[in-house]
C-alpha cells in the first residue's frame, strides 16, 4: 500500500514594495493507515524565488493561490524525490527495526 501524499504551503515572504513572493517554505506529509494505526510524516524545506512584477505570468501576493505557490515548488525541487523519501519514511515507520519500552510493563 502507498501513502496519500500531500502537499501544502506553511508560509511566504514578500516584497513589499512589488508584493512579489520570495520565499516559500513548504511541506510534502505523507499518511498511511495500517491495521487501524495512522502512520505518517512530513519533509519541510524552503525555495527562493526571484519575482519580475513586470512579467506576464507575475501573480501579486494578494492575488497568489496555493496552487500557483506550489506550481513554483514543484519546478524548483526534485518533487519525484522528495515524494519518494516520504513514502521511504512511512515504509520504515511500518517495518521498524528498534523498539523501546521495559519488558515488565503491562501490555
Amino acid at each position: 500500500m502507498s501513502a496519500t501524499i500531500t502537499w501544502f504551503v506553511q508560509d511566504l515572504r514578500r516584497e513589499t514594495t512589488n508584493d512579489g513572493i520570495t520565499l516559500v517554505r513548504w511541506g510534502c506529509h505523507g499518511v498511511e493507515v495500517v491495521d487501524g494505526v495512522k502512520i505518517n510524516t512530513t519533509e519541510f524545506g524552503k525555495t527562493h524565488h526571484t519575482p519580475d512584477p513586470d512579467a506576464s505570468d507575475f501573480i501579486a501576493y494578494a492575488s497568489v493561490a496555493e496552487a500557483d505557490v506550489l506550481g513554483w515548488v514543484h519546478a524548483a525541487v526534485d518533487k519525484d524525490a522528495i515524494e519518494a523519501k516520504v513514502q521511504a519514511d512511512v515504509d520504515a515507520k511500518k517495518t521498524p527495526t528498534s523498539a523501546t519500552g521495559v519488558p515488565w510493563a503491562a501490555e
